[in-house]
């Protein structure tokens, strides 16, 4: 009970305060819907005035467009036909001509006195003839308002016009006339029923044309006698006064005429050619009328409104108070998922040493066999061709690092280059190698139907997603599992400028439950379990390689089962890229391929037998030599023999000896394997091993490595010279660390090219700017330096007044090598952007380029 009557004070406050807040809201409403509703009237008032304005000029913009153009057609006309080239009877008959064709209806020719000679219609004159003919003598142009001889008014068009005259009097204009109707249906003035309708009237208040509608009639009949009248007043009302003075100082006019039972508004305006005025009349009536119901409108309205104000306010406190309540909510879920976010990022920068290392191996394993072999070009050669490819692929990297905000808010970019499919698989291999090598992992690469090995697409996204494919099939799968890349092609939908390219990678490692399946690739997820713990990863891989297959508008796909290995697949559609202009066609030999992959010495087969070799194949290494013994009894021996370095019942090494003891030292044997050989290739000579052949055995791949074994025969290929002489060229390099330009006037040196240093962008722009013409051949410029940064100064030197300003190539080289980066280069005036570390072969392609 107590607690009942304490909350009563609080009940009773607040129905107080809402029946004092409906009240005061009511009288505000009604005060403001008052208030309103004269500001309603008095705003129609001036609305109407402003609207009769805008009708009276448009009105009067038309007359005097229409009135124009028939006084254009005179002159026209008068201007045709000339008295100096015709008598009397074929120059009327030829204005009648002219006249008809113009759609007049009467001709006259008009005296110095005042006589109208008719020509053609019934004869005219003008209602009031003074001010037309005084008009005429004075040279204007004058419109009026006349009747012909059988009482019809007519519009008369008068223009000075000197014609001969049939009784001898001068003429001083030629008159045409229409009858009145045109003007009366071309302004709509007759239209019974609108709201607002037109008079057109002469100074003296008498009628030109005259509405249907009498309710102003008598108003201008007094304005007659008003003007009739002289001083004396017969109105008290001072419009008509005012009325009549601005008619005789052809002035416009506006004013609301009380009437018994409503208001008029009139407004005048003079129309141009004549002495007339348009008159416009607009009733108040319907205003008023409509004014009052929205009075009354207004008035509900206004009261609905403030019932309906408290009753939105009562509801959105209520909704306010539920819709934070769910916010604090949606608060401390993104709260939790911002910490588990950041909890995963932390994790994947913790682990990121593995993603980096994985190229990092390759490139001090590499150095460490360059450096056992330096006394061998060919090895360290091949080496530091390794390196670069790893190299390229950290840059990548380091890049796709930097540019993770990008991939995650959909905004990935790519960048179309020309690339090579076995440079690319060449480079997947190189780096895979030692990671599948140190797990004892069996890699094996396959390739089917690769006709097209050169097209347009961003490379180092598809390293990407092949190496993130690799690089997880090697970390699941347990020691000496098995991991296969196979890689075909098909005609692509798209055209035949395009080719389909199917990628699949395969391993019988752990697998994948298909409740993780559902959020592969999702960012930071990994499988959750025991058999992973151990396994380095941030998760990342795979919603990356997501990314870049959607963004290159390609499908993946992926089956896997717990502990019996995954698979992926994926779709990508590329753009043809012209090949090198190679005929590849060997001589007609008889080879024989030995490997226990049918796949590969079918794929093989047919590589080679479309380069016009006979082949033939087989899986085991003693049906090899009964074959080449088979060969060798018929004197038709092999002219050339491919051995696997690893075959089930004995290996490449012990064939090539058993050959070499057999048949002899002629038959050349090259050695086909996906692993590193340096580490046998010694073992390999002594058992007569002549060469080595990579997989996967592109078709670029066989033709480059047997053609060393035609005898007599020389291949043309359009291949680009890499070495530029730059002998007598300067360049201008902008850099401001002192150790990038000790790199490139070292490379550029090799070149014979004279390289010039300036340490910011405005030292470069002050160094172009003095220098004489034809004295740089090239500006290198790096983006970011003091002062002045490259954007700016390639913009300073386009603007120039100096004869290379536009001309000299302006070549960014630059660590910004994003897309947007290298867009804004060339925006900014610069020809070509090249990536640091700058690749010495790109930049004499560049710089061969533009130094012709």
């Amino acid at each position: 009970m107590n607690r009942s009557k304490k909350k009563n004070p609080t009940i009773r406050f607040l129905i107080r305060s809402f029946i004092g807040l409906l009240l005061f809201s009511i009288a505000v409403f009604t005060l403001l819907g008052i208030y309103m509703n004269r500001q309603s009237r008095k705003t129609i008032h001036e609305i109407g005035e402003i609207y009769m304005s805008g009708m009276n000029k448009q009105m009067s913009r038309h007359f005097k467009s229409v009135i124009k153009l028939r006084f254009d057609q005179m002159d026209g006309l008068v201007s045709v036909v000339s008295s100096k080239n015709h008598n009397k009877k074929s120059l009327y008959k030829e204005l009648v001509y002219r006249a008809k064709v113009r759609d007049f209806n009467y001709l006259a020719i008009c005296s110095n006195e005042g006589n109208f000679e008719t020509l053609y219609g019934d004869p005219i004159h003008p209602i009031n003839p003074k001010p037309f003919v005084k008009s005429l003598k004075r040279g204007e142009r004058r419109v009026a308002v006349g009747v012909d001889s059988a009482g019809k008014n007519v519009v008369l068009f008068g223009i000075q016009a000197d014609y001969p005259m049939q009784n001898g009097e001068k003429c001083i204009g030629l008159t045409a006339a229409v009858p009145l109707d045109y003007i009366t249906d071309f302004l709509s003035l007759e239209n019974e029923g609108d709201l607002i309708y037109y008079h057109i009237i002469r100074p003296d208040g008498t009628f030109v044309i005259r509405n249907p509608n009498t309710e102003l009639w008598g108003y201008f009949d007094l304005l007659q006698k008003q003007h009739k009248s002289a001083e004396k007043t017969l109105s008290s009302d001072n419009s008509l006064r005012e009325f009549d003075t601005a008619l005789k100082d052809n002035k416009e006019y506006s004013a609301v005429i009380k009437g018994s039972k409503e208001d008029r508004q009139i407004y005048s305006m003079p129309l141009p050619y004549s002495e007339w005025h348009l008159i416009t009349v607009m009733p108040y009536s319907i205003l008023d009328e409509t004014i009052n119901s929205l009075s009354f409108q207004r008035l509900v309205i206004t009261l609905l409104a403030c019932v309906s104000i408290l009753i939105s306010l009562v509801w959105i406190f209520f909704r306010y108070f539920f819709i934070t309540r769910v916010q604090l909510q949606e608060l401390d879920k993104a709260q939790q998922k911002a910490l588990k976010a950041s909890k995963a990022k932390s994790e994947f920068l913790a682990n990121m040493s593995h993603d980096i290392r994985t190229p990092m191996n390759a490139i001090t394993g590499m150095t460490a066999i360059a450096t056992a072999h330096i006394d061998d070009p060919k090895q360290v050669k091949n080496c530091l061709r390794k390196i670069a490819l790893s190299s390229r692929h950290l840059l990548g990297l380091i890049n796709d690092v930097l540019d993770m905000s990008k991939i995650e808010s959909g905004k990935l970019t790519l960048t179309a280059e020309q690339i090579s499919l076995r440079e690319v698989v060449d480079g997947i291999v190189s780096i895979m190698q030692p990671q599948t090598k140190a797990k004892q992992q069996s890699f094996d690469v396959h390739i089917e139907n690769i006709f097209t090995e050169n097209v347009w697409c961003d490379g180092v996204r598809l390293n990407q997603i092949l190496l993130n494919l690799l690089s997880n099939a090697t970390k699941y799968t347990p020691e000496k599992g098995s991991i296969r890349l196979f890689i075909c092609e098909e005609n692509s939908p798209r055209g035949e400028d395009y080719v389909r390219l199917h990628i699949n990678v395969r391993d019988n490692g752990i697998g994948m439950s298909p409740e993780f399946l559902k959020k592969i690739y999702q960012s930071y997820s990994r499988a959750d379990g025991t058999r992973t713990r151990k396994t380095e990863g941030a998760g990342l891989g795979m919603a990356i390689t997501k990314y870049i297959v959607d963004a290159m508008d390609g499908t993946i796909d992926v089956q896997s089962e717990p502990n019996k290995g995954t698979e992926f697949h994926i779709k990508l559609d590329f753009e043809k890229a012209p090949a090198l202009n190679v005929n590849m066609v060997l001589p007609s030999w008889n080879m024989l391929i030995v490997d226990d992959d049918k796949s590969l010495c079918q794929t093989a087969a047919n590589t080679l037998r479309s380069m016009g070799i006979k082949t033939d194949w087989t899986l085991s290494g003693n049906r090899a030599m009964e074959m080449i013994m088979e060969h060798h009894r018929k004197r038709t021996d092999y002219q050339i023999i491919l051995l696997d370095w690893k075959l089930p019942d004995m290996n490449g090494l012990q064939i090539a000896q058993e050959i070499r003891r057999k048949v002899g030292n002629e038959i050349p044997i090259l050695l086909i394997s996906a692993y590193d050989w340096s580490e046998f290739e010694i073992e390999a000579r002594e058992a007569g091993i002549n060469g080595f052949i990579s997989k996967p055995l592109f078709k670029s791949t066989l033709f480059y490595s047997l053609r060393q074994f035609m005898e007599n025969e020389q291949i043309k290929e359009q291949i680009p010279d890499q070495n530029f002489d730059l002998s007598g060229r300067r360049i201008l390099l902008a850099e401001d660390n002192e150790l990038n330009w000790e790199v490139a006037k070292e490379l550029l040196s090799d070149l014979g090219a004279e390289l010039e240093w300036a340490e910011d962008g405005r030292i470069c722009l002050e160094k172009f700017q003095t220098s004489p013409k034809g004295y740089y051949s090239a500006v290198l410029m790096d983006i970011r330096m003091p002062h002045m940064t490259g954007y700016e100064a390639a913009k300073e030197i386009r603007l120039l007044d100096h004869p290379d300003a536009s001309s000299v190539p302006i070549i960014a080289m630059s660590a910004d090598t994003f897309s947007e980066d290298i867009q804004h280069c060339l925006e900014c005036g610069m020809n070509a952007h090249i990536a640091k570390p700058v690749d010495i072969k790109e930049l004499v392609g560049i710089l061969k380029k533009y130094l012709k």
